[in-house]
């Protein structure tokens, strides 16, 4: 599909916070994740307009990706009174569940995406009331979509 804006390694001009994930790819040395509700900030380059802006079915891809690590985050549970009843540890998830793990995050929203020393780190409460932390190490990203949407 061809995209009418595209834009590179301006990950900082996008707001993914509430983002909901369309879908999500995560093979070998591909990562590919399709967002709905994207805030386009007024520095992006393609942001003709002075204020935030927000796009549909953005396509978000991590040039030479490598999957660092995936982590399904852990709770705690309290009953009516505050006291805690269960505690469920972090868990790394393996490769061979990352499928299933792409499943689970279809429809979910995203909280945070960042960008440190070559890493993106995504946390996303996925369609099951739990939230996951993907790293992917990446050498650049890129983001494409094809309108501007007021907010």
């Amino acid at each position: 599909m061809d995209y009418k804006y595209n834009a590179v390694n301006e990950l900082n001009h996008f707001d993914f916070a509430e983002a909901v994930v369309g879908d999500i790819q995560l093979l070998g040395k591909m990562f590919h994740i399709v967002i709905d509700n994207v805030k386009i900030l007024p520095e992006n380059s393609f942001n003709r307009d002075i204020r935030t802006m927000r796009t549909n079915g953005m396509l978000f891809k991590i040039e030479g990706a490598e999957i660092i690590s995936v982590v399904e985050e852990g709770f705690n549970t309290y009953d009516a009174d505050g006291n805690l009843q269960k505690t469920v540890e972090d868990r790394k998830v393996e490769k061979e569940e990352y499928d299933k793990i792409s499943d689970t995050l279809v429809d979910g929203t995203i909280f945070e995406v960042k960008l440190e020393n070559g890493v993106y780190a995504f946390v996303i409460d996925g369609n099951n009331e739990r939230t996951y932390e993907l790293k992917v190490a990446g050498s650049g990203d890129y983001e494409s979509w094809n309108l501007f949407i007021n907010l």
